[in-house]
């Protein structure tokens, strides 16, 4: 399991010195912590709040399924990048493309 980052000094942290790693739904900001924390950023060129709020949940719910693989505890956020369609299906591959490329997995 994983806790939220929910206050803006950590987001503030991660953006400038977090490690970036790219993929083409998803872009992820990460540093090694003592405990594992996630938070996600959807912008509002994804749409209304009900959208944004559905990129979220199915982020969350593709991290759910690769959290309990993570080699260690890291301080993580997960941006997403525009697209057409948003599934489970592009999320998974690209949370775990992501992970993988960067020998967190």
């Amino acid at each position: 399991m994983y806790s939220r980052i929910k206050k803006n000094s950590q987001f503030n942290l991660l953006f400038s010195k977090g490690k970036k790693a790219f993929s083409p739904a998803l872009i992820l900001l990460y540093l090694p912590n003592k405990i594992t924390e996630v938070g996600i950023c959807v912008s509002k060129k994804h749409g209304n709040a009900v959208q944004r709020n559905r990129i979220k949940r199915l982020i969350r719910a593709a991290l759910m399924q690769n959290v309990k693989d993570l080699k260690s505890t890291y301080s993580m956020v997960f941006i997403a990048k525009q697209a057409d369609e948003y599934s489970l299906q592009n999320f998974l591959k690209s949370l775990h493309f992501l992970l993988k490329k960067e020998g967190l997995l």
